[in-house]
């Protein structure tokens, strides 16, 4: 059976600077000194040991080795190949790719301007453009958290037998003075990826508790609701309805007042659903069924999970009416 492994006797050079980089190696036992020159005199620039990456940088930037690693005793490693870091990175948070090829160029210009050599044009990658972008717009709205700057705008739902208004959708937006509006679906989806999901759908529902007592002050609508997205983080953190209840309550509105909607494109955890729908119902607030049609649909979800309200997704009703499919009975 042909080893991985690849031995070395103190003195043998792993890989020297100048070379292309064919894989980094896993060290398992011994010990690696990585050298570079700095105006005609040897520098160390790290001393390894079992457990140590070596050789890596230039794998993940496939860059020509810029320093020397020989075995300064008899050492045991494990090729560790190109292929394998971008399996991993392929599925690694853009903010984490963004952060490691920052250090990257950073270590690459030390190095660079260790051995007296110009250092390259600093160009930032399709990933790292993306991972600041996210980290600028995260920024952004703990910036509109912190402030109370983040907007609701709400959108009206037709009674259509009474030709009335019932109630209005309050997805949120953010102002970011160098790019204007932010679309809820950007800035949501960042919010889901992080803890921020959560004081976000607080936000949300403090500022709807307040829009509807406006709706009710004015007279206007005989008995408005708002209605807000819960996403699937929001429904796994504890006493989510509680909190509803508990800030319906101290606005004395009804409660009715306040509709949760969950989206169906999650992966919905029935059971989880079910319970939280049966805790909205005993407190007297609608459930609905948000962007039904879309990724994940199944029939069988209507079935199982008593929605007040299903919202059909416009592509999926507008591919069944183009093609003439017929509803269900």
């Amino acid at each position: 059976m042909r080893s991985l492994r690849i031995q070395l006797e103190a003195g043998e050079r792993l890989f020297q600077e100048g070379d292309d980089p064919g894989s980094a190696f896993l060290i398992e036992s011994g010990a690696i000194e990585v050298k570079t020159r700095h105006r005609g005199h040897e520098v160390i620039l790290s001393l390894l040991g079992p457990g140590d990456l070596v050789g890596e940088m230039a794998v993940i930037d496939d860059a020509p080795r810029t320093a020397t690693a020989t075995a300064i005793s008899a050492c045991v490693l494990f090729p560790i190949d190109r292929q394998q870091f971008a399996d991993r990175l392929a599925v690694t948070d853009p903010i984490v790719r963004s952060l490691l090829e920052g250090q990257l160029k950073r270590y690459r210009g030390a190095l660079a301007a260790l051995q007296g050599k110009q250092q390259a044009p600093d160009t930032a990658s399709p990933s790292e453009q993306l991972g600041i972008s996210k980290m600028r717009l995260e920024a952004q709205l703990r910036e509109a958290l912190a402030g109370h700057q983040l907007e609701l705008s709400y959108q009206p739902l037709m009674d259509v037998a009474r030709t009335e208004v019932a109630g209005f959708e309050a997805p949120g937006a953010l102002e970011s003075s160098g790019t204007g509006w932010i679309s809820p679906v950007e800035f949501v989806a960042l919010a889901e990826e992080t803890s921020l999901i959560v004081p976000v759908g607080e936000y949300v529902i403090d500022t709807a508790c307040c829009a509807i007592a406006s709706l009710l002050a004015s007279g206007a609508y005989r008995a408005p609701f708002v209605a807000v997205n819960v996403s699937s983080r929001q429904l796994a953190h504890p006493g989510l309805v509680e909190r509803i209840v508990a800030r319906v309550d101290a606005a004395d509105l009804p409660r009715g007042s306040l509709k949760l909607e969950i989206t169906e494109s999650q992966v919905l955890d029935h059971d989880l659903v079910a319970g939280l729908i049966e805790l909205c119902h005993q407190h007297g607030i609608k459930v609905a069924l948000d962007d039904f049609g879309t990724g994940y649909s199944h029939l069988d979800t209507l079935h199982r999970l008593p929605f007040d309200t299903i919202k059909v997704d416009q592509a999926f009703s507008a591919t069944c009416c183009s093609n003439h499919v017929p509803w269900p009975s």
